[in-house]
């Protein structure tokens, strides 16, 4: 039997990068996947094929996750295709990188919104429906900078501390109801993103990781299926760092 026979996983933000690798790695354990982004293009469907192949059921919904309204409504029409959530992996992010001086509201807000309180409107959707079931993992996307902070991403690093300090309060607020809240922190992972910075600046950032490599979203996806799935049974309200040992 596969890992995640028979569960339903909702993934935030996971029509690319480490939320599709994350939904990609679910589906190939056996769980059915809806996922959100802003908007179901040609790249979200094609992600949904993707997952599909696995031969489980797949659907994108597009939501804007830093939206309240959006996010309880979204969840509903999930239920409705579904009929059931066992996972929720809140993904959804954004950086707008700059120093504090400089830095303006907008860039501030923007990020807190998408990054942190989507994760909010998420798990207070999905709140009533795992406590029905008696059961669910709630997986909120950190960083090694939410730990350790970063010049330059002060409303990043905020942000990622936040999604710590939720999971670590959902997992005291619901582990009686057989519901687990952890947090998964990744390092420097090679992602689009990080694919446009220099040679010289990746090179920089090796140097910096005890495994001299990035991460892929191969490797959090991993973790994310070990917090999804039954063998973490016993886990909930930690931070697993998933950084190459980037941040000891």
């Amino acid at each position: 039997m596969k890992l995640l026979e028979g569960k339903v996983a909702v993934v935030t933000g996971a029509a690319r990068g480490i939320g599709k690798a994350i939904a990609l790695k679910f589906a190939s354990e056996g769980a059915d996947v809806a996922f959100t982004d802003l908007a179901i293009d040609d790249n979200a469907k094609a992600t949904e094929a993707e997952i599909a192949a696995y031969g489980v059921r797949a659907k994108g919904y597009a939501s804007n996750a830093a939206n309240y309204d959006d996010t309880h409504n979204v969840i509903a029409e999930i239920m409705k295709d579904f009929g059931r959530i066992d996972v929720l992996v809140n993904n959804a992010g954004i950086t707008r990188d700059g120093l504090m001086m400089r830095m303006d509201e907008k860039q501030w807000d923007m990020v807190i919104n998408v990054n942190l309180k989507s994760a909010f409107n998420f798990i207070h959707a999905v709140t009533p429906i795992m406590m029905r079931q008696k059961g669910g993992s709630i997986i909120n996307m950190a960083s090694v900078v939410g730990v350790s902070g970063n010049a330059g991403q002060s409303n990043y690093s905020a942000s990622k501390a936040g999604m710590i300090g939720l999971a670590k309060s959902i997992a005291k607020e619901l582990g009686s109801r057989g519901i687990r809240a952890n947090a998964i922190a990744p390092g420097f992972i090679i992602t689009d993103m990080t694919a446009q910075l220099t040679e010289e600046v990746r090179d920089a950032w090796a140097k910096l990781i005890p495994l001299r490599r990035g991460g892929t979203p191969e490797d959090v996806a991993n973790v994310a299926t070990f917090l999804a799935s039954d063998l973490s049974s016993y886990v909930t309200g930690q931070v697993i760092h998933c950084c190459g040992g980037m941040n000891t």
